[in-house]
């Protein structure tokens, strides 16, 4: 399948895809690896340990030490208080620029005005807030589109129909109820394939794994899972070699992770979609640096970019979130 970007990203798509830059661990001190002279750009996202979200973070530090700022990188935790807290850091710290993504699409909105309010432009990655012309800029996988065609996948690998479980992911992310609502549109018109459980795992593999094992002691009858997120395909995919399934359950993810793609490599995982992280986070820090320099992004605030399916046929082509 070909990536189709926005018309606003088109003229940023040429930038080199690969996750770089040595910003993988939580640093709320500037970095000392760039030139002083832009100021400072705060990074802050969810949890570092998910290979996304690092993704982000490593390409967003990498983009803007390239382009002559220090940055710093945290983790909210997906704490709205926590992510409030290092929002008034970065103001105190007098940070150019933050490029964020948030704990919440209505708990970030209070923060996001308190940044703009002092000057400090904000630009979301990943996950948009229930607020428009707050933020300078609102970067976001189609994840509506992505959604449905890896639902258009998993129809595709149970010809047969039968039962399937679906994983979802945090209530108060917008993304969680968006992949949902897109996977439904696709498997709804599938009579055949009855969703036996809808059960959240909050985006955690250790929770899925826990949903998946004590619904398939419930009910082995089982022949899919579709996730809203790699993490807990993951979890799925652990929790189904340990009941003795995997030959028999087929599962997706969304997110194209590298453990995901190398579980579909190895015939567990059917297929995942990949959200252009790095592609992205370049772009927000690009439109930051435009802002600061010239107060103008470039950009509309809302964008959106198209991902892609991986499947045995592609994987491959694989490196970290980005197709070569």
């Amino acid at each position: 399948m070909k990536k189709i970007i926005t018309a606003a990203a088109a003229a940023l798509a040429a930038v080199a895809l690969a996750a770089c830059g040595g910003g993988g661990q939580a640093n709320n001190s500037p970095s000392s690896n760039a030139a002083a002279e832009g100021g400072m750009i705060a990074i802050i996202t969810p949890a570092l340990e998910n290979p996304f979200f690092k993704a982000e973070a490593d390409a967003a530090k990498a983009e803007a030490e390239k382009l002559g700022y220090t940055t710093s990188v945290a983790s909210h935790e997906d704490d709205p208080n926590k992510q409030s807290e290092l929002i008034d850091a970065a103001i105190n710290n007098k940070a150019k620029a933050i490029i964020l993504d948030n704990a919440g699409a209505d708990a970030s909105v209070g923060p996001i005005k308190k940044a703009a309010e002092a000057n400090i432009p904000v630009f979301l990655i990943d996950r948009e807030i229930n607020e428009n012309g707050i933020a300078k800029a609102q970067i976001v996988a189609n994840n509506a589109q992505g959604a449905a065609a890896v639902a258009e996948e998993f129809v595709a690998a149970l010809p047969s129909g039968g039962k399937y479980i679906e994983l979802t992911g945090k209530e108060s992310d917008t993304n969680a109820g968006v992949r949902s609502e897109a996977f439904a549109s696709v498997i709804s018109q599938y009579p055949e394939l009855v969703q036996a459980a809808k059960e959240t795992a909050n985006w955690s593999q250790d929770e899925a794994f826990q949903k998946v094992e004590t619904l398939l002691q419930r009910d082995r009858d089982i022949q899919g899972i579709i996730a809203g997120n790699d993490t807990m395909a993951l979890g799925a995919v652990a929790a189904v070699e340990a009941a003795g399934l995997i030959d028999k359950i087929k599962i997706v993810g969304f997110d194209g992770s590298p453990d995901a793609v190398d579980a579909i490599k190895k015939g567990k995982l059917v297929a995942t979609g990949l959200q252009p992280a790095v592609l992205i986070s370049q772009m927000a820090v690009q439109q930051a640096d435009s802002f600061i320099k010239t107060g103008k992004t470039g950009a509309d605030e809302k964008q959106s970019i198209d991902c892609i399916v991986i499947n045995s046929k592609n994987a491959a082509n694989y490196t970290a979130f980005a197709m070569k």
